[in-house]
């Protein structure tokens, strides 16, 4: 991938979050060519220059491959299952960027087998939702070889504003854990704060307002506002998803030996509110079950509250 002529990309996995960051990089001006496991929902990309494939195997011969599924069996599938990227009798991709949340037990072995074909494999976790990746506020953490970080910044650059390199191996998939544990004791907290304040007699706009505004705001409690304001929680994030996340980084807390007691009891709240049937809506929902575990009833404010993220959209 040197000179001026720019690498050809493959894309696996199409959901919300690959589909808005394979269209990035086709507004970049890239060639990309995409694969989803349900054909339907990589084919809106073609309208938008795609190419699609009908199989993970079919994109062998790109420069670089990005993978975006949802488990670890998923990632073994597209990559050494039956038709998978690796399966090739002689192509292999140059690089393959794997931004799944995983494990870093598969993300080694997968390293391993890509390193048996020759590709280069960089662990590539990233942070945002399709809205966070429109407004071009996405970041993203990676690990592996420094020198093929180098040669495939300037792609991961097109994704987002914030890319960093972590170090060497799977750390990227710590940096990821460690940020989606953060993620879910910070909304707690948050939640926690709103209902005392509503409970006292502050709206949750007022409220809110005034916390965004202090030095304790921040680009996501304004995006969660919202949310939190009008009670309207629309996945980006589920509570099973969370929790998934609060297991693998209590795993490796104890694996490195690192006391982690706030983030222990929000994941038993985080259980207690999936218990409570809060599985299929955004986990800012912990808002509602603190609410009911504090005896408040909450309803909408019905009121117009930007989320933080709309001049870089429109703008």
């Amino acid at each position: 991938m040197t000179g001026t002529t720019s690498p050809t990309i493959g894309w696996i996995g199409t959901g919300r979050m690959g589909f808005a960051l394979a269209t990035r990089l086709l507004d970049a001006g890239y060639d990309v060519a995409a694969y989803n496991r349900t054909r339907t929902k990589a084919e809106p990309l073609a309208a938008k220059g795609a190419t699609i494939v009908d199989k993970p195997v079919d994109l062998a011969n790109r420069d670089v491959v990005f993978i975006m599924v949802s488990a670890p069996k998923d990632l073994e599938e597209v990559t050494i299952g039956k038709g998978g990227l690796l399966t090739a009798s002689r192509a292999a991709p140059r690089i393959i960027v794997d931004s799944s949340t995983v494990s870093s037990e598969t993300s080694a072995l997968i390293r391993r087998l890509a390193d048996d074909r020759g590709s280069q494999f960089l662990a590539s976790p990233v942070s945002g939702n399709p809205a966070v990746i429109a407004s071009g506020k996405l970041t993203v953490a990676v690990s592996g070889p420094r020198e093929t970080f180098d040669e495939v910044e300037p792609i991961l650059s097109a994704l987002g504003r914030g890319v960093t390199w972590v170090g060497e191996g799977e750390v990227a998939r710590l940096v990821k854990i460690a940020h989606n544990v953060f993620l879910g004791v910070v909304t707690q907290a948050l939640a926690e704060i709103t209902v005392l304040a509503e409970r006292g007699g502050v709206s949750r706009e007022a409220f809110l307002e005034f916390l965004n505004d202090s030095v304790m705001g921040s680009t996501f409690t304004r995006y969660k506002t919202p949310a939190f304001v009008n009670l309207d929680f629309t996945p980006t994030f589920t509570m099973p998803l969370l929790s998934k996340d609060f297991d693998l980084g209590l795993a490796a807390a104890h694996e490195l030996a690192v006391p982690m007691p706030i983030a222990a009891a929000t994941a038993q709240i985080v259980a207690s509110a999936m218990g409570a049937g809060y599985l299929s809506e955004d986990f800012g929902v912990l808002l509602l079950e603190q609410a009911r575990r504090a005896g408040v009833t909450l309803t909408s404010e019905n009121a117009v509250v930007l989320s933080g993220l709309e001049v870089a959209t429109n703008g």
